[in-house]
């Protein structure tokens, strides 16, 4: 009896086995080349970011228009849109009348203080509830985040009253001990050092001996620079801005910016031009710090974000 061997087939698939890291190769090659590539913008992209600059920047256009002009041309319709003549003599009557000298060196003080103090401590809280364990973190999570759904007025006449009895009415430390550390601070460092601060990190330096402050100082302050950096700036913006809590607290002898300007609608003609400098006098410190920072600001977040 005969055996005849089959012909081998020559359509069955080729092993693709061998291949496998050549295309894990090219797909890696592929992925950096994609990566490094410019993605240009459209026309649309750039009419759609001209006219939100417009719009981001028309509010202190026209208000340094409104403060360049007199009362009367400023409640004529329609409203002047080129700036007038009198700039720098509003800006002095503004500067005498409201005392904004003494009222920017408080609220320097007081948001410098209290934008602080809530970097330090929100980032402090933020790493305790991210990266340690212990018992009730959740439920000390969720009061500190309950804070945040309870209005601040409601808690006016006990804090004036613990003001008068510790003898700080009229005086800045009514104004700065109150908001020492915020709620949507300690939230926010804790959701950015949640994702932004390896478990690996934090293990390495217990490994090495290290106790949770000194973990926290080498390890989690440069982590967390880029978030301290945007919530230093936004909390520094809300406490020079803040009106409500120093108009309560304070008088005009030791006011805040926002406070001082208070004196100049005083009266039963209000002049706008007026009102209008010494608000652009109060929003030129920001703009000069923005100026001065923006770019270490916006940096530090983009080397957070590639990072992360």
């Amino acid at each position: 009896m005969t055996i005849h061997s089959l012909p081998a087939r020559t359509d069955a698939p080729a092993r693709t086995e061998p291949d496998q890291p050549a295309r894990r190769g090219g797909g890696r090659r592929l992925l950096r080349e994609r990566a490094g590539r410019t993605h240009h913008a459209g026309p649309l992209a750039y009419v759609l970011l001209a006219v939100m600059a417009v719009l981001s920047i028309f509010p202190l256009y026209w208000t340094m228009v409104a403060a360049s002009t007199d009362n009367t041309r400023v409640s004529q319709t329609p409203p002047p849109f080129l700036p007038g003549p009198n700039l720098f003599g509003n800006l002095a009557r503004a500067w005498d009348e409201a005392a904004m000298g003494k009222a920017m060196i408080n609220s320097t003080i007081v948001a410098g203080v209290i934008a602080l103090s809530t970097v330090f401590f929100a980032t402090l809280a933020g790493f305790a509830f991210a990266k340690l364990r212990f018992k009730g973190r959740n439920i000390l999570l969720m009061l500190v985040i309950g804070t945040m759904m309870v209005p601040p007025q409601l808690g006016v006449v006990p804090l004036f009253m613990m003001m008068s009895e510790l003898g700080w009415s009229q005086q800045l430390p009514a104004v700065i001990f109150p908001t020492l550390v915020s709620a949507v601070g300690v939230f926010f460092m804790r959701q950015y050092l949640s994702e932004a601060l390896p478990d690996e990190l934090v293990e390495a330096g217990r490994v090495d001996g290290a106790h949770s402050l000194r973990i926290f100082w080498s390890i989690v302050l440069p982590v967390a620079r880029p978030a301290m950096a945007v919530l230093f700036m936004i909390t520094f913006v809300h406490a020079w801005n803040d009106f409500f809590w120093p108009f309560v607290v304070l008088d005009m002898s030791n006011p805040t910016v926002p406070v001082a300007l208070t004196q100049l609608s005083a009266g039963y003609v209000r002049d706008q031009s007026l009102i209008m400098a010494g608000a652009l006098l109060g929003t030129l410190p920001l703009l000069a710090m923005f100026i001065v920072f923006g770019r270490q600001i916006v940096s530090g977040i983009m080397a957070g974000a590639v990072k992360g």
